[in-house]
């Protein structure tokens, strides 16, 4: 089999191994090029290369993509959900997806604790100041200015705790700090995490952090109902997906400085529009542009949990892996 590969593997142990499992490897990662390939590139490339399959991270993988290559033996994202691709259209012609959940958990937990922290101990103005050449004479001027507070015994709610949730959830149990979550469809069996009602995580919790993917469940999910809740002195953190949150209400609680802060890495449009502006600006917001899985390592990570699923499949004959994602592919998968 002859795989195009434009997903980067630059560890080159993992691209070796990948090469270990298939008759030839294709490596045209789209980093080089300095952006991902679109449908037609794509279609070009499977075309010249004669690929029987592909390895992509952002690459779009469209319905007219899938129809003119439908004989793939299998596409794999490197990516936590394979959004990028249209499943529906895979599924129908057969093709097996394969993804790379919790490939950037770590990197994006790291992230979460090191920005709450940011926010927590007033780091950023502090450094201002510093900068500034504020300092006088006053020995204890920035220590009362800039006096912030510890995790240690605070309450961190978590929306959603799946991989990267559970993550933060055993870094922050040895702050330690007290762990709540919402999730209907899982429950941990961990006593030290406790499952509550979204009110709760809202009313009572010190730190809300969104962990949730996009659906038509989740889309605009947490909105004035909840936000209302939250306490004066809370922050409220979303490292996810933007669109799960109404940026509206978001904006109105950011704005009338009804919670201490607001620590975003994800907005509505990206690059971002005016109103994102408004709550990136914001005194109280600390902002980063959709950096927090974004590692050296979550490459790594993604190339080995790949090669793992590809051998798992066509290697060692487990057609049960939890990483197919086309359910309608194999009947015989119970969970994605």
């Amino acid at each position: 089999m002859k795989v195009l590969l434009t997903a980067p593997y630059e560890n080159k142990d993992a691209l070796k191994e990948l090469e270990g499992l298939f008759d030839e490897v294709i490596y045209r990662s789209w980093k080089p090029h300095g952006r991902a390939y679109n449908p037609q590139e794509l279609i070009e490339m499977l075309k010249e290369t004669g690929a029987d399959a592909l390895i992509s991270e952002h690459d779009e993988i469209t319905a007219e993509v899938l129809y003119a290559n439908p004989h793939l033996k299998f596409v794999g994202i490197c990516r936590g959900t394979p959004s990028n691709i249209d499943l529906a259209v895979a599924t129908e012609l057969g093709i097996p997806v394969f993804n790379t959940p919790a490939r950037n958990a770590q990197a994006v937990a790291e992230m979460f604790i090191a920005n709450v922290i940011t926010i927590m101990r007033n780091t950023l103005p502090a450094i201002q100041w510093l900068e500034g050449k504020n300092w006088g004479e006053g020995a204890h001027t920035s220590y009362l200015q800039f006096k912030g507070n510890e995790i240690a015994g605070k309450k961190v709610g978590m929306v959603g705790f799946g991989a990267v949730g559970q993550y933060i959830a055993r870094m922050l149990k040895e702050f330690p700090a007290h762990i709540y979550y919402y999730d209907p469809y899982y429950t941990d069996p961990n006593p030290d995490f406790k499952k509550v009602s979204l009110e709760e995580i809202f009313s009572k919790c010190d730190i809300v952090g969104i962990h949730l993917p996009v659906t038509a469940e989740t889309k605009g999910m947490i909105d004035k109902r909840y936000l209302s809740l939250m306490k004066k002195d809370a922050i409220f953190v979303n490292t996810a997906r933007a669109v799960v949150v109404n940026r509206e209400d978001l904006l109105e609680l950011i704005e009338g400085e009804k919670i201490r802060g607001a620590v975003l890495d994800v907005f509505y449009h990206e690059p971002p529009d005016e109103i994102d502006y408004r709550m990136i600006l914001h005194k109280n917001v600390l902002a980063t542009p959709h950096i927090a899985g974004a590692t050296h390592e979550v490459e790594d990570h993604h190339a080995f949990i790949m090669n793992n699923n590809l051998r798992e499949y066509f290697h060692n004959g487990n057609k049960k892996i939890k990483q197919l994602v086309n359910k309608a592919v194999l009947e015989t998968i119970d969970e994605i």
